[in-house]
């Protein structure tokens, strides 16, 4: 059984609930256990991985949030540097599902959060838990 940590960028509730819900199924369903913390935006939730993963506490993570493009050069910035910090934490070994969505508008983030529809909270989880699994293939 793994223990998961799910990581909330908390600024559109609705959405999140919605994606944390797919996470969770995925994770429980698994017969594994997870945690939900939240920190204020996407680009909070890599250094709040970075901080757990040094409390030992968690064998995998996932990343949850929704970022919608705006009028400014902000939506860029967000989305493409909360990906990379989180494909840096990955490239350390460790094990995290990214489910910090990037979109357009609220449509198109309901279609991909709602777990009967694309169900993207559920694929992060998934994600995490198939690193988790080449994590106990390739230990030495």
């Amino acid at each position: 059984m793994a223990r998961i940590l799910i990581v909330e960028a908390r600024f559109y509730s609705h959405l999140n609930d919605m994606l944390i819900a797919g996470a969770k199924a995925v994770i429980e369903g698994g017969g594994h256990e997870c945690e939900v913390i939240t920190v204020p935006g996407a680009l909070e939730v890599p250094s709040a991985i970075a901080l757990a993963v040094e409390s030992g506490q968690y064998d995998g993570f996932v990343a949850i949030g929704v970022v919608i493009r705006g009028e400014t050069y902000h939506f860029e910035i967000v989305a493409g540097e909360s990906a990379r910090a989180i494909m840096a934490l990955t490239m350390d070994g460790i094990a995290i599902g990214n489910g910090i969505l990037t979109l357009e508008n609220e449509e198109q983030a309901i279609v991909r959060a709602d777990p009967a529809q694309s169900d993207k909270g559920g694929e992060a989880a998934k994600a995490a838990l198939a690193l988790l699994d080449l994590q106990t293939r390739f230990a030495v």
